[in-house]
């Protein structure tokens, strides 16, 4: 058992993701670099924790899919801008995955990992600049906030991925 599981049970509990037939596991070991597919960030500012809500009502940290050919870093820079309208002013700091276990006979996209891929989490150091970008084949954002980190968490409580539990352990692990 990890030593953050009892602390974080549902977490670190397996789950199944309806929506992308993904059984899953939380972990902190760290995978090979290319089986990582999704990435979200604990952004933290000046002021607090980076979190975005859609146009759908879905509460979330900034990140996203992994496009051909992009390095973590660049997915990375690519996903705050579009999502947060953030800069990176500082390193990656890795966190911990879900390991998803793909249920689906073929990967969402040709290019990404399959049948096994990490949403990777990563907690880094941003300031906002801009508004979201919002590409039209993109998360249309509506609103980002920075809130203190037991807000930022409480905000994102009940969403799918168990996202406020990433922010407590990103506290747990004194990284905000």
């Amino acid at each position: 058992m990890q030593p953050w599981a009892e602390q974080f049970p549902d977490l670190f509990a397996p789950g199944y993701w309806e929506w992308g037939e993904l059984d899953v596991r939380y972990t902190v070991e760290q995978p090979p670099d290319e089986l990582i597919s999704n990435v979200h960030v604990v952004c933290r500012t000046a002021d607090g924790i980076v979190v975005c809500t859609n146009d759908l009502g879905w509460r979330f940290l900034p990140g996203g899919t992994r496009e051909p050919g992009e390095t973590i870093e660049q997915l990375v820079e690519r996903e705050l801008l579009e999502e947060a309208g953030a800069r990176l002013t500082g390193p990656l700091t890795w966190l911990g995955a879900h390991r998803a276990d793909h249920r689906r006979p073929a990967p969402y996209r040709p290019h990404l990992p399959h049948p096994v891929s990490y949403w990777a989490n990563y907690v880094a150091d941003v300031v906002i600049e801009q508004p979201p970008t919002n590409p039209e084949d993109g998360e249309q954002v509506t609103d980002v906030l920075v809130l203190p980190p037991e807000a930022a968490a409480e905000y994102l409580d009940g969403q799918a991925e168990e996202v406020g539990s990433v922010v407590r352990l990103a506290q747990a692990l004194e990284l905000v």
